[in-house]
């Protein structure tokens, strides 16, 4: 069994992190007062009572927090601030690759442009790798470097007025049905965002789908991720947080999904539409099907919990079946303030929950990193892999031999 001093040792990739739900409350605070910007209660202790709790009703409850985190982000100090923060929470707990996705759209309005907040955030996420970088862990007792990538993340759906950006597509587009708006949103999202990353250098390597599922298809973005595509932004999907299979078959089939978040719902036939004549066969041969092309899940036990509350247990939570299927997934945290949560603690949980062996942590930890979208070339990843597998087995040998 690997105790926590291990776990926060070994090198750790989170593929699946928001970064406006990623805040340190007492920046959270700190960021308000400045901006006066209202909050619920301006103590760390408040904050955890009212908004950030350790349990949710529903996906809806969980969401309402981010109100506060974008409304204290909306100028390029604080992106830069909250970004550069988040890095080095990552590095202080073992942490060595992180893929950070947010809506740059929401924080876009008439004195914030769309490359201002992609560069501000890149900032600090830079600035945290260099710090990292020049010290004594890795240039003296050679710890793999921290590197990051940023994934933009389109809204499967919004309402009129939700940002200064959305409200302008929806006037460009006012004589276009709702759900059309939506899509032409997430293809400007994917010009703009292939742009950016081409005109700056930034390291934008993937193309995000998120909010609410039922109702909402993956579908109506198909020229978003098609753009993506064509134009070589990974693709990932939130698809199965809180509907069924299905909507992980349509994003990996119609918006060509490398990869998928959450995935809670795989094994779900119960929640297979009425057209699907044997629900399990169906369930059985998606599993087959994700296995065989090795789509990674991204796995956010403690949201899951928090936003399903009919799971009740870790226990319960269907990582333990992806892992007796051997399927590609890897554990993240998801929002590392709403969901209180680390790498570290996310593996503890799966550890002591489904008894990994060490052989499952060490695939499920690998994973992280070779299904990245590393930005660079393919050597380049290749060595990087290398260099944190190598880490890995130093890690478990010190430890070895301090037991």
């Amino acid at each position: 069994m690997m105790n926590d001093d291990l776990i926060r040792a070994l090198p750790k990739s989170d593929l699946h992190v928001h970064l406006d739900g990623s805040l340190r409350e007492t920046t959270l605070i700190e960021l308000a007062r400045e901006r006066g910007v209202k909050l619920p209660s301006e103590t760390v202790e408040g904050l955890n009572e009212l908004v950030f709790k350790p349990a949710y009703a529903s996906l809806e409850e969980y969401l309402r927090g981010f109100a506060y985190t974008t409304a204290v982000m909306q100028d390029t100090e604080a992106l830069e601030r909250t970004a550069y923060e988040l890095a080095w929470d990552n590095i202080d707990e073992g942490v060595r690759y992180i893929e950070v996705r947010f809506a740059p759209q929401l924080h876009v309005h008439r004195d914030l442009s769309f490359d201002e907040v992609l560069l501000a955030v890149n900032r600090g996420l830079e600035r945290a790798m260099r710090e990292h970088e020049a010290s004594p862990a890795v240039a003296e007792r050679g710890e793999p470097p921290f590197r990051y990538g940023i994934i933009v993340s389109a809204l499967r759906m919004f309402q009129p007025g939700f940002s200064a950006w959305y409200a302008q597509l929806c006037e460009l587009f006012r004589d276009a049905p709702e759900t059309d708006v939506f899509g032409l949103a997430s293809l400007e999202l994917a010009r703009a965002a292939v742009r950016c990353r081409d005109d700056h250098g930034i390291p934008i390597v993937g193309f995000d789908l998120a909010g609410a599922e039922a109702g909402y298809p993956a579908h109506d973005h198909r020229a978003a991720y098609a753009h993506a595509h064509r134009w070589f932004l990974k693709k990932t999907v939130h698809a199965g947080e809180a509907y069924g299979p299905e909507s992980i078959f349509e994003a990996i089939t119609e918006l060509y999904a490398d990869r998928i978040g959450h995935g809670y719902h795989l094994f779900s036939p119960e929640l297979c539409g009425p057209e699907i004549a044997d629900p399990d066969a169906y369930v059985e041969r998606l599993a087959q099907y994700i296995a065989d092309r090795r789509v990674t899940i991204e796995v956010c036990i403690t949201s899951n919990l928090q936003t399903n509350p009919e799971v009740g247990t870790v226990e319960n939570h269907v990582f333990g079946r992806m892992l007796a299927e051997k399927l590609s997934a890897t554990l993240c945290t998801d929002n590392r303030l709403v969901s209180h949560t680390t790498v570290s603690r996310e593996y503890r949980l799966a550890i002591d929950a489904f008894g990994m062996t060490e052989k499952d942590v060490r695939n499920t930890i690998i994973y992280g990193f070779k299904r990245s979208f590393f930005p660079g070339r393919y050597r380049e990843k290749r060595a990087y892999v290398r260099q944190i597998i190598d880490y890995y087995d130093r890690c478990l040998a010190e430890a070895g031999q301090a037991g």
